[in-house]
Parts: structure tokens; sequence; C-alpha cells
């Protein structure tokens, strides 16, 4: 056992660059390589595909990288790691075999089942259960999907047992890194702090170059690398801890700033993280510099996870339909709503005449006027902007008439629209999301290595994980009736802190972290839970926690109802809440009229 496990994240979503994988084992600087292929929608359209083909449901992408790769991967004794079975990792490994054998090469490969649970709904929906955050009753409806987000451990036993590939159907994103650390360091199924330091370096990584520079606050800082991004390297030590590097010569740039910005990305609770394997503590997370593009990360602490799985369900529910146009011109905005509003007038006229019902939902953005910002936007005399005009119905058929009649609109409404070349929009299925728990022991996961069937079996914890009381600086209550200075002016969040947005489901986070330390007071006293809250009102629906992140010297917002149903069930044209934190980011903070902009900031102090 070596004393050092490099760790290379390779993809992270089905559609990132196939570069990612080639610059990774190219590199020579890594050990095993994760790819992360799934998403909730990726689970129900790969469950579609293999209803019309049985062997089909699995990311095909993933077998033509590692066939390409898989000399070096040999040469270099790789391990690769991926959820790339999707809702079919037999047949998955029967094409990777496949195409090896005609490489000429032999790979173990190890599978990992049992999180598809789609042929137990009927179970499942007698029992009586309920969604995990809204309480919704189990869905009526034919489910396309039902996955339990399984752990680590089944991996970790798949490398012990040889596997030089391992291919799973769902899990959580970070158990792909965890599982090749356990079975590396052979950390045991109650080290708490060891694997949720573990699962942090699997979380930091899942998202690819997110990690190394992608989508941060302070963009201009890495946008001559974009073209050449590094993809992100944990070189993870035995106790958990572990360094953030990317390959020599590649773009980017990994610093604490944006290493922490990738840390808060779709985090709720920085007490309670709560995954298969180990509930989380990160509030005392620490990231300093250990080199240049170099960043050592630790201070992860665990507890015993819970005694269930989320699973994630997915169901149609009625369809959707989205046009789009710009429109030129003097008064583009307001020329915009007329237009959207006429379309809407004309079809649900024609809807009442042939006896359909009203649209159950309608969603309107005028694209360039800022509409995102809703009442803080500042572009209502912009000249050029593009509508985006989006229903759902519960009939096809309804909604084959709106599409019908949003291109008429080029001839007999507004002088300036165009941009048509999409032609008709098109009528979809709406794919709704339905979370819950299962009982581990309900759950039967199944691990084999080539094929031979391994004894595996959950651990699963009789306690529930609770969180450990700490005393952190300051509650909300107590700081928000914080009186203001004497003389103050405004400036915009952004000159205080760095911003990262993220999103399950219908809910989003927003990871706040200031710039200096210095500056903390005045961000806990003015960026509260119902200051932000009410600055978010024309998005967020629902309830708006503050969560305090010590370690990162920032604060956690987590938002219910944000996102119009999220994912393929929003009308929205940012369903996944990406603009969430930039919105956040012109948050007008009172600061004293001394106040010295930062220059430089020190999160490692």
């Amino acid at each position: 056992m070596s004393e050092c496990l490099r760790i290379g994240c390779g993809g992270a979503f089905w559609g990132d660059s196939p570069e990612g994988p080639r610059q990774l084992v190219n590199s020579g600087q890594i050990d095993v390589m994760v790819l992360d292929y799934l998403a909730e929608i990726t689970m129900s359209l790969l469950a579609k595909a293999r209803v019309k083909n049985p062997e089909a449901g699995y990311a095909t992408d993933f077998t033509e990288v590692v066939a390409q790769l898989a000399p070096q991967i040999a040469a270099q004794k790789i391990k690769v790691v991926t959820n790339a079975g999707g809702v079919n990792p037999q047949a998955c490994r029967r094409a990777l075999a496949e195409k090896l054998s005609a490489h000429g090469i032999s790979l173990k490969i190890g599978i990992v089942e049992g999180d598809d649970l789609l042929s137990l709904d009927d179970q499942f929906r007698s029992a009586g259960i309920r969604e995990m955050f809204t309480g919704a009753s189990f869905p009526q409806a034919k489910l396309w999907s039902s996955n339990a987000y399984l752990g680590a451990l089944p991996i970790a036993a798949a490398l012990k047992a040889g596997a030089d590939i391992v291919i799973t159907g769902r899990c959580v994103d970070s158990a792909l890194a965890l599982g090749p650390l356990i079975a590396h360091f052979g950390w045991a199924a109650d080290d708490y702090d060891r694997l949720a330091a573990g699962s942090l370096a699997g979380h930091v990584i899942e998202c690819g170059t997110q990690a190394t520079g992608g989508i941060v606050t302070d963009w201009k800082n890495v946008v001559d690398d974009w073209d050449d991004m590094g993809f992100p390297i944990a070189e993870c030590r035995s106790d958990g801890s572990f360094v953030l590097t990317k390959p020599a010569h590649s773009g980017g740039i990994i610093t604490p700033e944006t290493v922490a910005e990738q840390i808060v990305y779709e985090v709720g609770d920085p007490a309670a993280y709560l995954l298969p394997d180990v509930t989380c503590d990160f509030r005392r997370v620490r990231v300093v510099p250990a080199g240049n593009d170099r960043v050592e990360i630790s201070g992860a602490r665990g507890r015993a996870p819970t005694s269930q799985y989320k699973v994630s369900t997915t169901y149609q529910d009625g369809f959707r339909a989205s046009g789009s146009m710009m429109i030129g011109g003097v008064d583009a905005v307001d020329k915009a709503k007329a237009v959207a509003a006429a379309i809407l007038k004309r079809t649900r006229r024609l809807l009442a005449e042939r006896g359909f019902a009203d649209y159950s939902s309608v969603d309107v953005e005028v694209l360039g006027s800022e509409a995102n910002w809703g009442p803080h936007a500042r572009a209502q005399q912009t000249r050029e902007v593009v509508l985006k005009l989006a229903v759902k119905h519960v009939e096809k058929a309804a909604l084959e008439v709106f599409s019908k009649e949003v291109i008429p609109a080029a001839t007999s409404m507004a002088q300036g629209i165009t941009g048509f070349a999409r032609g008709r929009p098109s009528v979809t299925p709406v794919v709704r999301l339905f979370s819950w728990l299962v009982d581990k022991s309900e759950v039967p996961i199944a691990v084999d290595v080539d094929g031979v069937r391994l004894d595996f079996s959950p651990v699963c914890p009789v306690a529930e994980a609770r969180v450990v009381p700490e005393v952190l600086p300051a509650d909300e209550s107590a700081s928000s009736t914080a009186p203001a200075a004497a003389a103050s002016r405004s400036v915009p969040l952004i000159a205080l802190a760095y911003g990262r947005s993220g999103d399950k489901g219908d809910t989003a986070n927003i990871g706040v972290i200031a710039r200096r330390d210095d500056d903390l007071p005045l961000l806990r006293a003015q960026l509260t839970a119902p200051a932000v809250a009410g600055y978010l009102s024309h998005l967020v629906k629902g309830r708006v926690d503050r969560f305090e992140w010590p370690g990162l010297h920032g604060f956690n917002f987590l938002l219910q109802d944000a996102l119009g149903g999220g994912g393929m069930a929003s009308l929205r044209h940012d369903p996944q809440g990406k603009l969430l934190a930039q919105i956040l980011m012109d948050f007008p903070i009172q600061v004293p009229t001394t106040w010295p902009a930062p220059q430089s900031t020190r999160l490692q102090s």
C-alpha cells in the first residue's frame, strides 16, 4: 500500500469533454480515474431506452472512451470507477468487454447492482411512502425510473476482489472516489472521520473542472485557460487529508478560494451532509495553499450514517412545450411581453374552442432584460431580447395547438421578430422527481467481478446520525440586530464575497464565502435568511435557511421551492439555479465609508 492514492475525475456529466479522461491518463499522474455520468433525468431516459432495447440503458460514451485509452490504462495499472452502468450495468460490462477483447486487452470488470427499485414500485406505493421534502403521496402514474443512491462499500468490495474497472448504477457521486480509498487504505466501515474526508475528496472532484477554476466568481482570473482546462486530481493520504491539483501544463487555477467555492456546491447543512456511508460535518474544513496550483484540504469529521438510502423516482406528469424568438428594436422588452400575452390569449381561446382545459402552468421570460433579476433588473431599455414562452398541459394534443401558434407571430405581431431556425416548439413529457427514503435492508445490493458473485452485505447502522452540538460564531437572531455604521455606503455583495449555487430537485443552495475575515460581521448582520428570502422572493417561494460555515469563513443558504419544480419539471430557462449566486452577488451591503475594497483573500488565515 502506497502512502498516497491519486484519484483523477475525467468527467462530470454525460456530455462532458472526452478530452478529460485522455488528459488524465496521458498525464501519468493518477492511480484511479473516476467518471460521473448520471443525473435524475439521465436515469429516466436510460430506463426508457432499456424498454426499447434490453441491451441499452447505460452511458455509451463510457465504453468508447475506455476502449480508446485501454492500452495506457492497462500499462499504467489505472483503476477505473464509474456510474456509467445507469439502469443496465450488465449490458455496459458486456459492451466494454467486447471492445477490450477487440483490442486484445484483458481487464477484470466488476459491477454493482441493486439500486434499481423500479420493479418494486407497487410494493412501495402500497406502503404509503411520502416524498421526503414535501410530504406528497407516492406517484400513482407509471414510473420511469426508481433508483436508490448506493454508497462506496460495494465499490470497495469489487476493487478488493481484483476488479480493474468497476461499473455501478446509481450511487452518490462522491462514492466513486471513496470506494477506491476504502479499498486502498483499508478504512473500516465505522472509521467515520476518514470516510467523511474521503467523501469530501470525492465531492470536490466529482464535478470535473469546476474544481480547477471552472465557473468561479472571479472568472477573469482563469478566462485565458478556458480552452484547455485541467481536470482535477486528489492526492489522498491514509489520514483522509488530501491535496487537490491538476495535470502539469494544463489550464485552470487552483487556489483556496476556488476550491472553497466547489466545496459549498450543492450542499445543505454543512454539519449534516448525509451520505450512505457516513454523515459528514464539513463546518471545520480548511483549505490552505500547498504550492503552485496545489491546495491542501483537511478537517472533515464524520458520524454514523442513517439506516436509509435516498431514492430518486421519476415519472411523467403531463407535457410541456417551449418556444423562443428574438425581438429587436425600440421598446423591445415591452414588445416581447406584448407578444407573449397575445400568443397566450390566442391559444387559450383556441384551447377553449376545442374543449381543452387551460394550461396547468405558464412561464414567460424576456431574456436579455435581466428577467431572472426580477425587481432588481436594470436592463429594461435594451433593444434586443429573446422571448421564451413555455407552457404545461395534461394533454399532448393541447400543446400541439400551442406549437402551431408561436411562429405565426412573425407576421401578425411585432416588427423585429426573428430567430425561428429551430421551427415549431416540440411537445415533450414533463418528467417529475419524487425523492424518498428506503431502509437499507430492503435494497438488494449485488457485487460481482467477471461474473463471480461476491458475498457482500450492506452495513445498516441501528442508531440514526445526529448533529453534534457546537457553539458557532454569533447566531443569526442575535447578529441580525447589529447596529449599522454611522456613515456608510452601499456596495454589491460580490465586493465582499464569492458565491456558488447548485440544485437538488426543487431546492437550491447558495454558498457565500467572505473575501476577508474582517468582513464577516457585516455579512452576518446584513445577509440574513429573511433578507435573502426577500431579495429572491420573485424566484424562491419556500423557506430560506442560513447555516454558518466557519472553516470557510462564510455561510450556506438553503432555498426551498426555488426552481419551479426543478430539473425537467421546471419551465424556467435556469431550472437548476445556476444563476442564483450571480443574482445574489448584487445584494447591497452597507459598509463604512472608510471600508477598503479587498485586494486579496486569505481563506487559510
